[in-house]
C-alpha cells in the first residue's frame, strides 16, 4: 500500500515538473523570455512580480487578454505589444507565470 502511494506521488511531481517545462518552452518559443525573465525585471515585469500582484485573484481570462492583445500602462511606459498565441496558449502561459511566486 505504501509503494503504491509513493509510486503516485512521484509519477504526479514527474508530470507537474513536465508541464512546467512545456510551458516555460512555450514563454521561450512565444519570445515572452525576451522582455520577461522569472525572477528580474528586464523590459517587462519579472514573472514573480506578476504572479505577487494577482495572487489570490480569478484573473487568468483577463491576463490571457493582455497576453494576446497587448496593453500598457500598469507596468511602466513600455506597453507589451500583441502576440501571436492562441487563447488556450495565452492561459497556459498566463497560468505558468501566476504559479511564479
Amino acid at each position: 500500500m505504501k509503494l503504491a502511494t509513493i509510486t503516485a506521488l512521484l509519477v504526479s511531481l514527474v508530470l507537474v515538473a513536465e508541464a512546467a517545462q512545456a510551458d516555460e518552452a512555450l514563454a521561450q518559443s512565444k519570445g515572452c523570455l525576451g522582455c520577461h525573465a522569472v525572477d528580474k525585471k528586464v523590459l517587462g515585469p519579472a514573472y514573480k512580480d506578476v504572479a505577487a500582484k494577482y495572487a489570490g485573484q480569478n484573473v487568468v481570462d483577463q491576463l490571457a487578454q493582455k497576453v494576446i492583445k497587448g496593453g500598457g500602462g500598469v507596468w511602466g511606459q513600455i506597453p507589451m505589444p500583441p502576440n501571436s498565441v492562441t487563447p488556450e496558449e495565452a492561459k497556459k502561459l498566463v497560468q505558468w507565470v501566476l504559479s511564479k511566486k
